[in-house]
């Protein structure tokens, strides 16, 4: 590896070795404005170049799309790769508001095969069920996709948004090597009850949004003032009007901590999340998405900053701070579940 590359760690007792941060490429196609392919490629290869190698898609964004995107890098690049995406969240062309989740065992069989034509190759290497719905048993949706292991479709298996007696009653009916969830110095839903029962199973953690949807970064402070038509973190209510007035205070102590080490908040951000897996016990793969070469880069210096004690006792608070939910509709979230 060279001197900018990043480590690697195993994803979980039953997961693939993986670079010790991934890259979510759902911005690369849908959600955060105006895409630039060109770029969007080329920081897909400048991330293998520096040992990041579990690349994040869902069938969901861009209704297909973002796993189109992909097919001529995981083609050129089979072997270096450890390709990630999921199913679950049903959407209608003819329909942009409308959002679905479908658990059932004929649409896991259904999204499979439809990912792995667009994707263009004959097996996925972690298969997420990306929202639950407390309607379909576990055991349907599980035993629906360790069929697909059994198949050789699929190599290992995931989940995101579950709580933790969830992914306990789904471990007991297929391993599971990855958790993926919101977690970030903005969002410590997780932490409830999922983290410790990763730990105990031998779980991944897979944090998505890492830097709070850009907002940690200090690049915007009010979404609904700064961010164009289309962006859809302009219906978020932490990022908009007097909640984002109130968020974009509680970056204070990041930048304070940012300045010490010579860094950005970002990286900060990112390297209180890279340490969680030293607080937690176990392996912590973050994916934070981008579509610039530039950031990419500076996304994995993190991965090289370590944060003292103190350093990690001035960020501890800002989670307890933070105002508004983290979507509009919490209802497929683990917290709503959590929360009973």
């Amino acid at each position: 590896m060279e001197q900018n590359g990043i480590g690697r760690v195993a994803l979980g007792a039953h997961g693939p070795l993986v670079g010790v941060q991934g890259l979510g490429c759902m911005g690369m196609s849908e959600f955060y404005g105006d895409t630039d392919e060109t770029a969007a490629r080329d920081t897909l290869e400048a991330a293998l170049e520096v040992g990041v190698t579990l690349f994040d898609t869902a069938d969901t964004y861009g209704l297909g799309a973002n796993e189109e995107f992909l097919a001529p890098f995981l083609a050129a690049h089979r072997d270096e790769v450890v390709l990630a995406t999921k199913f679950a969240i049903e959407r209608r062309a003819d329909d942009p508001a409308y959002r679905g989740v479908r658990n059932d065992r004929a649409y896991v069989r259904r999204a499979v095969e439809a990912s792995l034509k667009r994707l263009g190759t004959d097996t996925i290497d972690l298969y997420y069920m990306h929202r639950r719905d407390p309607a379909v048993p576990l055991a349907e949706s599980v035993g629906a996709m360790a069929e697909l292991v059994a198949e050789g479709k699929v190599r290992h298996l995931g989940l995101s948004e579950v709580t933790g007696p969830e992914l306990r009653e789904a471990h007991a009916v297929h391993p599971i090597a990855a958790l993926q969830s919101e977690w970030s110095l903005f969002s410590r839903d997780v932490e409830l009850s999922a983290v410790g029962a990763a730990a105990e199973l031998g779980v991944a953690l897979v944090p998505y949004s890492p830097l709070g949807r850009g907002f940690l970064t200090g690049s915007f402070s009010d979404a609904g003032t700064e961010l164009p038509a289309g962006d859809f973190r302009r219906s978020q209510p932490r990022f908009t009007g007097e909640n984002a007035k109130a968020n974009a205070a509680l970056l204070e102590p990041v930048r304070t901590v940012a300045a010490a080490h010579g860094a950005t908040p970002a990286q900060i951000a990112l390297a209180w999340v890279q340490q969680r897996a030293q607080v937690h016990g176990l392996a912590v793969v973050p994916i934070p998405g981008t579509r610039k070469r530039t950031r990419l880069l500076e996304n994995t210096a993190a991965t090289r900053i370590t944060l003292s004690a103190a350093e990690l006792a001035l960020l501890e608070p800002v989670a307890d701070q933070v105002t508004g939910p983290r979507y509009p509709d919490m209802t497929f979230t683990s917290l709503a579940r959590e929360q009973g």
